[in-house]
């Protein structure tokens, strides 16, 4: 079949070429995928993948094949689901667990920004607690998870602010129910009850700072690659706060949620309340630009490649 596959050759660290087609368990399911989305976390990974190998997470297509067990969704039926990896393929073989039938009148490029993007949105909102008449905090809040998550946080009652690394990257937050916008992530200043944090570094040891008594920083991830310092008898005044780690794969393990997320967010999609941000659609014969893009920040929100 073919596929994206791993190449220290090609300056964007994959090439279209040919891969072998996955041979599903019974609790997997075969389809034909007919879109992805890029996350930086796969994206920075590409250097390091074996040559060959066949990278990816999102996916949204047709199954071909029920799971052998008889879990899951039909033949025929349109779904998006998550993979450990082999996403960027003709073919995937989905665990059943974390894959759910779309409704019909949800495209496949949009349900492909729900799995990693989507999932940790409602998974670190689902640990900050109930949102209404709080305040939220999103850094990297112009990226994937951040829309998603400014969107669900203004939903749940929260005032969200949104911090972004410059104001052109800001396009559309108000719109998504940002009632502030922010270019920084000052140390000081008033403080959140809840803080999602993706960016490490300095930006985290802000965090710390801003969240308010009892409150809850919950970081997914660290943009910055940098390492992070801070003065932690700061952190005691803020009696009870708490620093949360949070990696999606682990979580919706725990929670045995993947496939009643994913449809809580596609039925989300199809009644118009979400709005998946895709800012970039290319075919997956373009993958190098569009993973150019991605890397240098020149995307606000998703990046879709179309398997054509």
């Amino acid at each position: 079949m073919r596929a994206l596959v791993a190449s220290r050759a090609a300056s964007a660290g994959v090439e279209l070429g040919e891969a072998e087609a996955p041979a599903p368990e019974a609790g997997e399911a075969l389809v034909e995928v007919r879109a992805v989305s890029l996350n930086r976390g796969e994206v920075r990974r590409l250097p390091r993948r074996d040559e060959g190998t066949v990278p990816g997470w999102d996916v949204a297509g047709v199954v071909r094949r029920a799971a052998a067990d008889g879990t899951g969704p039909p033949q025929g039926a349109r779904v998006v689901g998550l993979m450990d990896e082999g996403a960027w393929a003709e073919l995937a073989a989905v665990p059943t667990r974390r894959l759910a039938q779309l409704p019909d009148d949800v495209s496949f490029e949009a349900a492909s920004t729900l799995p990693v993007a989507g999932l940790t949105a409602v998974r670190a909102l689902a640990v900050a607690g109930p949102l209404l008449g709080r305040s939220l905090l999103v850094t990297g809040a112009a990226g994937g998870v951040g829309r998603f998550a400014v969107q669900l946080g203004h939903r749940g009652g929260a005032r969200v602010t949104g911090v972004v690394g410059s104001a052109e990257r800001a396009e559309g937050l108000r719109d998504l129910g940002a009632a502030e916008v922010v270019t920084e992530l000052a140390p000081t200043g008033e403080p959140a009850d809840a803080i999602l944090e993706s960016v490490g570094g300095e930006s985290l040891a802000a965090a710390l700072q801003r969240v308010a008594p009892r409150g809850v920083v919950i970081a997914f991830g660290a943009s910055s690659g940098e390492p992070t310092t801070f003065d932690v008898s700061s952190f005691y005044p803020r009696s009870g706060a708490r620093l949360v780690g949070l990696r999606v794969f682990d979580e919706i393990a725990h929670h045995d949620s993947a496939v009643r997320d994913l449809r809580f967010l596609a039925e989300e999609l199809a009644a118009g309340r979400l709005d998946p941000q895709v800012s970039m659609t290319a075919s997956w014969r373009e993958a190098g630009a569009a993973i150019a893009a991605l890397s240098e920040r020149r995307v606000r929100g998703k990046a879709v490649l179309t398997i054509d």
